[in-house]
């Protein structure tokens, strides 16, 4: 099967005066992972990186008032589609939980077939449509191997844990610890604005769950935030009222409301 060349293979889109957002819309749904860029006085914040399948940091610091400022690449979790381009950042900060796994990432294939059937039986139960023959639907050059697609090693440089503030010196967020999806799965809080990063934690559309019970607790936290918005790892942001209507939504499915 051939794939057709993208013309551009990430999207950006501004949110406010501050916040970015990057995509993949060449990516499968499942893996076309969300990635936010903070800009802040004394450095600028990347939230997760997406796939690697293209280089990112090009397009991230053109999005920079200030290319030279420090950035820091912040990983939410070590799945796939979190970390890919994780190894192009000199500062890459990620929970103690998942450190390991983006300092020697597990192999991950682009060809749908090569992933294991009950990975594959779990995106399904969970609502996603099917998988494409690949997990991408163009390539980002004519010469792109896909079979060659590897995730770089990009050992971390330090970790977060629950309670830690990233200081962007105008701007500073507290790490919240959101187990359930992973197991050093974090989300960044910025009470001053009531804006939470949710990452995989909790965004509008089905989520993937590991632990439910881990799970329902990370929830039931969130709901007693004073949320204004989330900006989730996957969809698109949206307000407090639909984020109570998530959490209620999924603490009702597993009788822990």
């Amino acid at each position: 099967m051939s794939l057709p060349i993208a013309q551009q293979w990430y999207d950006t889109r501004r949110l406010d005066d501050r916040i970015w957002l990057i995509t993949e819309p060449h990516v499968h749904p499942i893996f076309s992972a969300n990635m936010h860029l903070v800009l802040g006085r004394d450095a600028d914040l990347l939230i997760d990186s997406g796939m690697g399948i293209a280089p990112l940091r090009p397009v991230v610091d053109g999005l920079r008032d200030d290319p030279g400022k420090p950035l820091i690449c912040l990983s939410s979790h070590t799945h796939v589609d979190h970390i890919g381009a994780a190894h192009e950042f000199e500062q890459r900060l990620v929970h103690p939980a998942e450190a390991e796994e983006l300092a020697n990432p597990s192999p991950y294939s682009l060809t749908s077939a090569d992933i294991p059937a009950a990975l594959v039986r779990l995106f399904l139960d969970a609502g996603y449509p099917p998988l494409w023959e690949y997990l991408i639907n163009a390539v980002p050059v004519p010469d792109y191997d896909i079979a060659a697609y590897k995730i770089p090693a990009a050992p971390a440089t330090g970790t977060v844990e629950d309670g830690d503030i990233i200081d962007l010196g105008d701007w500073q967020a507290t790490v919240l610890h959101l187990p359930g999806h992973a197991p050093g799965q974090i989300g960044l809080w910025h009470p001053e604005s009531g804006t939470l990063f949710g990452a995989d934690a909790i965004y509008d559309g089905p989520l993937i769950v590991e632990d439910q019970e881990t799970y329902a607790n990370s929830l039931k936290r969130l709901r007693g935030l004073p949320i204004k918005r989330v900006h989730g790892g996957h969809d698109p942001t949206f307000d407090q009222t639909r984020c109570l209507e998530i959490i209620a939504d999924y603490l009702t499915r597993w009788g822990r409301a």
